[in-house]
């Protein structure tokens, strides 16, 4: 169980990097014109920039406390966040109609409740 825990922490560690590196380092005019970010033409650059900045730091709080064995239970709690996350993105993508991105952010959501859970109470990291 350990090791899918880790398989899924790593793959949301590794969405969230990707996404909150377009998001914080690429210009928003470029992120609207493709139809997956069209969200981001009603939207300020501060949020843009600023859910960038989120996601970058979920990808750290996933993978590095239980690395460094500095406050673990972060990774759970870093989860649960990425689960409001995803619902907000679900909320948005279906707005817009975008049903495949619902669909997309809806395995990531599973996938971060999954890893909540998993750290939370089948297998937590021990002190």
């Amino acid at each position: 169980m350990n090791l899918a825990l880790w398989i899924a922490t790593g793959l949301l560690a590794a969405v969230a990097l990707a996404g909150g590196i377009s998001k914080a380092f690429i210009p928003k005019e470029t992120l609207a014109a493709h139809e997956g970010a069209r969200w981001t033409r009603d939207s300020g650059v501060a949020f843009v920039k600023g859910l960038g900045v989120l996601e970058l730091l979920a990808a750290v709080g996933l993978i590095m406390p239980a690395l460094v064995d500095v406050a673990p239970v972060m990774v759970p709690v870093t989860a649960v966040c990425w689960v409001v996350l995803m619902v907000g993105a679900m909320i948005t993508h279906g707005r817009l109609g975008q049903y495949k991105l619902v669909m997309l952010n809806s395995v990531y959501l599973v996938l971060a409740a999954f890893v909540a859970w998993g750290r939370f109470v089948l297998e937590p990291f021990t002190g």
